[in-house]
């Protein structure tokens, strides 16, 4: 089980998209527009390639929005941009998978993050189940972006768990053998994803 947290810096006024499925029942991929983005019901934060797919998911992939308050988000930045400043935006990945980051990893946190830890373990993982390593923290350059890969079990665990700091984005699963099948993420700022 990983805990990942995103930090992007890239500024989007409204995701890109497809309309198709998504989980609501009414399958529809549309947002009220707001100042900072669209803004989605958390039933409609995960569309797919077809209704059946994104049914099948359903328990699988979840987002949750304003996971986190404005003021624990800025606690989360503060323990983290000191050592994120020290390090330079990378352009190679030793697996392709990741231009334009900076990366680093933590096990120890302030009081007030450590509760949001706390929290997140509690909703992305199972009582008792063995986290792997620190967490994980990732940070796109505005021209950073993450391209087409497969987590490793080995290395990630069964559950990923993130945080997505700063701005909204979007994330596009899809599978290996089947292209035609995706699901599209959509990450408000300061909300978790959880992929099982």
């Amino acid at each position: 089980m990983r805990l990942l947290i995103t930090v992007a810096r890239r500024i989007h006024k409204r995701p890109l998209y497809t309309p198709t499925s998504c989980l609501s029942s009414a399958a529809s991929c549309s947002g009220a527009a707001t100042n900072s983005g669209l803004q989605f019901r958390d039933d409609q934060l995960v569309c797919g390639s077809t209704g059946e797919l994104v049914q099948s998911l359903r328990g699988q992939v979840e987002v949750r929005t304003e996971f986190i308050s404005e003021e624990e988000e800025g606690a989360l930045m503060k323990e983290l941009e000191p050592g994120l400043r020290k390090k330079r935006y990378e352009f190679d990945h030793w697996d392709d998978a990741i231009h334009g980051y900076r990366e680093t990893e933590r096990a120890q946190w302030g009081a007030v993050c450590e509760g949001v830890m706390d929290r997140l373990r509690a909703v992305a993982f199972s009582e008792g189940s063995p986290l792997l390593g620190p967490v994980h923290v990732l940070d796109l350059d505005k021209a950073g972006y993450i391209k087409p890969h497969i987590d490793s079990v080995k290395f990630c665990g069964s559950t990923i768990a993130g945080l997505s700091l700063l701005s909204d984005s979007v994330m596009r699963l899809v599978r290996e053998d089947e292209p035609a099948e995706w699901l599209n993420l959509f990450l408000p700022r300061r909300s978790v994803y959880i992929l099982r």
